[in-house]
Parts: structure tokens; C-alpha cells; sequence
């Protein structure tokens, strides 16, 4: 991680930080090159789209079927089987390795209605219970039970229920357990990132992946400053509360 991609944050030496970075630039590794597999998924689904559209048509008093002219003219693979079955294959390819990408970069589905109001500490609590409870076992089950069943699919050479479908279904089995162990990487990621807000100190700064520093959100008071504000006003609210009762 260079200075340069900090966004104005020192870098940290701290292990944990370090360790996280290193966790990220694996996600964003997998994360950027199975993006590109939505240019095939773009491309077969149009052949498949246009096959299907193009079959027994009757333009300027010629029949068309474009599709039986595909499958026996340039290959078997324009079977619209064929296609629907590539078209889901690299879906899968796609979603899983971005998937831990999108978490990372903070570009997941989240409804936020209660944490985008508060303090840094307690959006970094929520993160750190999310991923210790949540998530990271998730994951890991998940994960376990893509390895069975991708193991008997390799054992059995498991292949389309379709007489025209595609063979070695393991293949695309194991790219999906692929997805989970990055997915599983980003979590750790955000985990430790989490960790080192709650319990390290305030003065560290660093590029973080789904919090914002106090000062990044607007706050007239910058640096660790702003955290330590944040903690009195936690502390004058609960003498308050206890004031009361």
C-alpha cells in the first residue's frame, strides 16, 4: 500500500492495519480481474437473446433460424441450452469474486437508518459484531459446505442434467468456493480495521474501507481530536442518565 492511495491519512505501522491492507489487496486482486467477466456474460446472453429472437423468421420471404445455422455451421455451443447454461456459469464467476471486493470498497447493499448517525466508535462496534458474529461464521460454514458438495461433483464428474448441457460442473463449483475464501478475506479485513478504531489509539490514522474518520465526515474538529470529543460527549450523556435516575 502506497502513500499516495492514503486519501490524506498517514500510514500506520501497526500490524493489524498492515495485515488488513495485505487482506485487501488480495480481495481487490480476485475482485478487479472477475469484473471482466461480465463482457461473456454480456456477450452470451445477447447470442442467446438474438437466437431465440431470430428463429423461424421470415424476412424479405426467407425463412431464418439463425440459431440452427449457429450450432451447425460454427459450433454446438450456440444450442440455447448451451448458452443459458454459460450465462449462469459466469454469473456465478462473477458474483463471487467481487463480491468480498464490494464489501471492502464499501459498495455493498447495506440499509443504514440508524448507524450513518452515529459516532465513529459505535459504527466500528457495529462493524466488529457484524463480522465476529456474523458474517466471518457465516462464511465459514457456507464455505465448508461448498467444499462437500464441490468435492462430490469432482468425484462423480458431475455434468449437466442436459443431454446438450456442459460437462465438468465442479469446475465452476470450486470458482465459487473460490469467491467464499475472498469473501471470508474481506471480512477478516474489515474485522481487523474495526478492531484497531475500537481498542487502538486515537492518534493512528489510516485508510479505512467501510467507517470514516470523524474528520472525513465534515466535523469542524479534526484528528484524533474529534474522538476524544466524541468519547467526553458519550460520557457527559451517561452521568446525565444517571443523574436522572
Amino acid at each position: 500500500m502506497t502513500e499516495s492511495t492514503m486519501t490524506g491519512h498517514e500510514m500506520s505501522s501497526h500490524p493489524m492495519v498492515l495485515l488488513s491492507y495485505k487482506l485487501r489487496n488480495f480481495v481487490e486482486w480476485f475482485g478487479q480481474r472477475g469484473a471482466y467477466f461480465i463482457l461473456p456474460l454480456v456477450l452470451f446472453t445477447m447470442l442467446d437473446v438474438f437466437g431465440r429472437k431470430m428463429t423461424n423468421q421470415t424476412i424479405f420471404g426467407m425463412s431464418i433460424d439463425a440459431q440452427l445455422w449457429l450450432v451447425e455451421n460454427v459450433s454446438p455451443m450456440f444450442q440455447s441450452t448451451m448458452l443459458q447454461e454459460l450465462e449462469w456459469h459466469v454469473h456465478t464467476a462473477l458474483f463471487s469474486l467481487v463480491l468480498g471486493y464490494g464489501f471492502t470498497r464499501n459498495r455493498h447493499v447495506r440499509v443504514d437508518l440508524v448507524r450513518m448517525h452515529l459516532q465513529t466508535k459505535m459504527q466500528a462496534a457495529i462493524e466488529f459484531i457484524g463480522t465476529t458474529f456474523f458474517m466471518i461464521p457465516y462464511t465459514i460454514v457456507v464455505l465448508y459446505f461448498c467444499y462437500v458438495f464441490t468435492y462430490d461433483s469432482f468425484i462423480t464428474n458431475e455434468i449437466s442434467p442436459s443431454l446438450v448441457g456442459m460437462s465438468h460442473r465442479w469446475v465452476i463449483k470450486t470458482v465459487l468456493g473460490v469467491g467464499l475464501v475472498v469473501a471470508l478475506a474481506s471480512g477478516v479485513a474489515v474485522w481487523l480495521q474495526s478492531v484497531v478504531v475500537l481498542f487502538g489509539p486515537k492518534d493512528v490514522r489510516f485508510e479505512l474501507m467501510t467507517l470514516e474518520w470523524p474528520e472525513d465526515m465534515g466535523d469542524g474538529v479534526e484528528g484524533y481530536k474529534r474522538m476524544v470529543l466524541d468519547d467526553q460527549e458519550t460520557d457527559m450523556k451517561k452521568i446525565g442518565e444517571a443523574g436522572k435516575g
